[in-house]
């Protein structure tokens, strides 16, 4: 609906557009108020979820894509506007905001059931992700030191506050190749992804941390670790739940921040699935591009999500602001946002359908790199992988 829009018109809209984001941290109060005046509390405990999950990739397709690209000149004119740092640095209070009224209608609300107050915290869940997992995400690449630290309170806020050190010095170091936990290798299931990628992205954010300190001639366990302050902070979050909201808030909090960074996970899972770079006869790998994401245009999604999914751009040029991403063509495209796409991994049969042939045409002409065995020798083609040693 909205292709056509050119550029001039489409980028000065997305400052608006942009603030989408408010509106969903806003979801769960209107659950709440739906539920008062209902009284169907169990029923409206999911609301969120399903306007996430339901409206919103319904309304994505109905918008369409987006075709604006910005300029050298807009990417520097836009670069330098203080508005965009802005709204993002607004959703740390609103992320506080969720987690707080959250917990306190978990705890002092006896008409839920207990499919109700699942319901609950995962709604609350996945709003808290797309403010804390997405939003932090954009925080710590910045080198603004209030930014970065933004970004790392909300990391904090849902206790996976590794994911600051182990993204910007792990995964965008070693994205798509079989380093990365957090790269899904092609005919992975994403249950077979997750409990790997929980698993390798704490223990690599340690090992990260003490590698930066031994070269500072410091032993790991020392009080320039980042992930000792990052996790003190969430355990402040969780002695905050109890104290305040009794065994129902550290219930409440301890469920919204496990939704919270097993969407990003899952996300993660989406971002890479298949993917992966080559190996250099010097033994290192190539730089990486956009082909080495799946991209998604898709308008609403993509305003709700600050841009997320322009991946491509991101990998290629981790350093860009949100605002001023890049859609390519060229980079293997998603058949819908990540909202639908988070759904379709949940069904690893379904997953395998639509996304296994996408894979497998980026990949034409060079089938043998989606064999796993080829892909684990960094996809030497055929005859080199056949040959002695």
């Amino acid at each position: 609906m909205l292709e056509k829009v050119p550029s001039r018109i489409m980028i000065p809209l997305k400052k608006v557009l942009f603030l989408l984001v408010f509106a969903v941290a806003m979801l769960p109060y209107d659950a709440w108020r739906t539920m008062l005046e209902t009284g169907h509390w169990n029923l409206y405990a999911w609301w969120p979820l399903f306007v996430i999950f339901g409206i919103i990739p319904v309304v994505d397709h109905l918008v369409g894509t987006d075709a604006s690209n910005p300029t050298d000149a807009d990417v520097e004119k836009l670069s330098g506007q203080r508005w965009y740092s802005f709204m993002t640095l607004m959703v740390v209070p609103a992320q506080l905001a969720v987690l707080s009224f959250g917990a306190w209608v978990f705890a002092t609300s006896d008409q839920f059931s207990v499919v109700g107050k699942v319901g609950w915290i995962l709604s609350c869940g996945i709003v808290s992700a797309i403010l804390s997992i997405n939003v932090g995400h954009e925080l710590i690449h910045r080198r603004n030191r209030l930014e970065s630290w933004a970004g790392g309170l909300l990391y904090a806020s849902v206790c996976y506050a590794g994911f600051k050190v182990e993204h910007l010095r792990g995964h965008h170091v070693t994205v798509s190749t079989p380093e990365d936990a957090s790269s899904a290798r092609y005919g992975q299931s994403l249950y077979h992804f997750l409990p790997r990628a929980y698993l390798h992205n704490v223990r690599n954010a340690w090992k990260l941390e003490a590698v930066r300190l031994k070269k500072l001639g410091l032993p790991a366990l020392h009080w320039r670790n980042e992930l000792l302050w990052w996790n003190a902070v969430s355990l402040c979050f969780v002695l905050a739940s109890l104290l305040l909201f009794g065994w129902a808030g550290l219930v409440f909090y301890l469920g919204v921040s496990w939704m919270s960074f097993t969407t990003l996970e899952i996300i993660n899972y989406v971002e890479h699935y298949g993917l992966h770079r080559r190996k250099l006869p010097n033994g290192r790998y190539e730089r990486t591009t956009p082909a080495h994401s799946w991209n998604s245009n898709y308008l609403i999604t993509n305003m709700g999500l600050f841009h997320l999914q322009r991946h491509s751009d991101h990998h290629a040029f981790p350093a860009r602001r949100y605002q001023v991403l890049r859609h390519y063509n060229g980079a293997p495209q998603l058949p819908t946002g990540y909202t639908g796409m988070y759904l379709l991994a949940l069904i690893p049969p379904l997953w395998f359908r639509v996304m296994n042939p996408r894979v497998r045409a980026y990949y034409r002409g060079e089938e043998w790199q989606l064999s796993a065995r080829e892909f684990e020798q960094s996809a030497r083609p055929p005859e080199q992988a056949a040959s002695p040693g």
